[in-house]
């Protein structure tokens, strides 16, 4: 199930948590990384475009950036990741995408990371675990 760009995938018992946003425009993809990173101890909010990413990363605390490149409504998450460095230098980004196997150096916000797709869910998990220091 997708959670509305407001909303959040909390577990119960992750308090305190870090908050991921995930930003895809593949509901399916959306869903699959929402749900494990959820599952985990996330708290989970998702956009389906940078636009949306962009008012909910002025409203909400957030600790890691994980988006997709190419998105919906012609954004895309490497200008999101630079706009979201902006108000928080120190934000992890992870990007993904299907249609890359790589980002250049100047594309790329410093210290991010890139997973290609396809990507195990369990990827994800290990990635934000040891970037945010689980």
């Amino acid at each position: 199930m997708i959670q509305s760009a407001v909303a959040a995938m909390v577990p119960p018992a992750a308090l305190p948590y870090e908050t991921v946003l995930v930003v895809e425009d593949e509901a399916m993809v959306c869903e699959i990384a929402a749900e494990a990173l959820a599952d985990e101890g996330y708290r989970v909010l998702t956009a389906a475009d940078a636009v949306e990413a962009g008012r909910i990363l002025q409203a909400e605390r957030v600790d890691m950036l994980f988006t997709d490149i190419d998105l919906a409504r012609n954004t895309n998450g490497v200008a999101l990741a630079r706009d979201a460095r902006r108000h928080c230098p120190r934000l992890p980004v992870v990007y993904t995408s299907g249609g890359r196997h790589t980002l250049g150096a100047g594309e790329a916000v410093t210290d991010s990371v890139f997973v290609p797709k396809p990507y195990r869910p369990s990827q994800i998990v290990a990635l934000a675990n040891r970037i945010l220091g689980h």
